[in-house]
This record gives structure tokens, sequence and C-alpha cells, in this order.
């Protein structure tokens, strides 16, 4: 089983990694202090189980599991037993305590492995797939619901997200959002623009409009445009 780590203490990601260590059927692919890293890692490279802090400053381990419901399996750890009824709503096996003690983490370990061999292997439904995600904005991290977008604008430190209400400003790059958004709802169509397919106005010979703002279409990316708006 593939697993990461994500707690905001690092002498408690120490002894998880350690413990992972002894078990040759756990292979440990990352660690993260910063949930938000977690995030971005795991659009990339998905994992079978994931050990989760829950009070963690930027995000919480509720909001993480509310944003991969239905991706991944979870191991809480934390101090603190007030969120066990809620943390059940999600793909948890079990609620570790800190400190944790090797013999529990092995119990734990075990009802992973049964969950993991009873569940269907079946992709999760469109309707499992959050419709929002997580931005880094200056000192806070922001949500930001898909059907609020109109368009991301690269610029040259930083991606504006536009929606009707003003604009986001991250330190993301395009090429992440570009890698990580819902192929069905926003396609690039220039080095410097992504877009919201449903918030297209019309199409003006090289140009699409969303509201009042004209948005080329770049060269390299017009062929995949045209065939994704003609179906």
């Amino acid at each position: 089983m593939k697993c990461i780590i994500i707690d905001d203490e690092p002498l408690a990601i120490e002894l998880l990694s350690d413990y992972v260590s002894k078990l040759p059927d756990l292979e440990l692919v990352g660690s993260y202090t910063n949930p938000i890293e977690a995030l971005h890692s795991l659009e990339k490279q998905p994992v079978d189980l994931i050990f989760l802090d829950i009070q963690m400053p930027e995000l919480t381990g509720i909001q993480f599991m509310k944003i991969t419901k239905g991706k991944t399996k979870f191991i809480l750890t934390t101090a603190y037993d007030n969120y066990a009824l809620e943390s059940y709503e999600y793909e948890v096996v079990d609620y570790l305590m800190k400190p944790i003690s090797l013999d529990r983490f092995l119990t734990s370990v075990e009802k992973a492995k049964k969950a993991m061999s009873a569940a269907p292997t079946i992709a999760p439904t469109p309707a499992a797939i959050a419709n929002f995600m997580f931005v880094k904005s200056g000192h806070k991290t922001q949500k930001v619901k898909f059907d609020d977008i109109l368009y991301f604008e690269g610029l040259s430190d930083y991606v504006a997200i536009h929606s009707p209400e003003g604009k986001i400003l991250t330190l993301d790059k395009m090429k992440h959002f570009a890698a990580t958004l819902p192929a069905d709802r926003f396609i690039r169509v220039h080095k410097s623009f992504i877009i919201s397919i449903e918030k297209i106005d019309f199409i003006e010979r090289n140009r699409v409009v969303i509201g009042e703002k004209y948005i080329p279409i770049g060269a390299t990316y017009a062929e995949g445009f045209w065939k994704k708006v003609k179906g």
C-alpha cells in the first residue's frame, strides 16, 4: 500500500515514518507538514492510505477529507477525541490517539488492509469529486468554487483567478492549474489563460469572449480547444 503522512508536528512524522519502515507492505511516498502541499502531491500521485492529523493551522484534517472524499482511505492521528463522530463520515478506517504505540499502529494498518480488500475497485463517481479547490492567497488559504470561476490569467509573478465578484491572486503556477483542474470544465486556450468552458459567451475568430473580456486563443492550443467545443 502506498501511503503518506500529514502532520504539522515534525516529531510525529518522524515516529510514524519509523513505524511505516517496519512494514514491508507499506510504502511511504511522502510526508508533509503543510496539507496544501499534500493536496498538490495527491493530484499527481494518488495513494492508498493517508495518516492524517486533524488539528493543523492551514487546513484541518476534516477539511482535507472533504476535498479528497472518495479518493483514498485515512487513519487519523490526533491528541483529541472530540472529532471522532464527524470524521467517520469519510473513508476513515481507524482513529489513533497520540502518543501512538507501535502495537496500536500495527492494528490500525491491519484494519486498513481489510477495508481495502473488501472495497470494490471502482473509480470514484463524479459526485464524489469535490466541486471546489483551495488556493493560497497572501496569508490565507481560500476556498474557490469551480462554478464561480470565469478564467485564470497568468501574470508575471502570480496567477489571477477571475470571478464575477473580483479576482484572487495566488503564487501557484499556470501549469499547476492546467494539470489539476477538471478537464471537462476548464481548458487552456493560451499560455496566459485557462477558461471555464461553461462561462464562454461567444467565440469570435481567434478569441473567446467571457463577459467583457476578450481572451486570445493561442496557436499552440487552438486545435485542442476546437475539438473540445465542437465535441
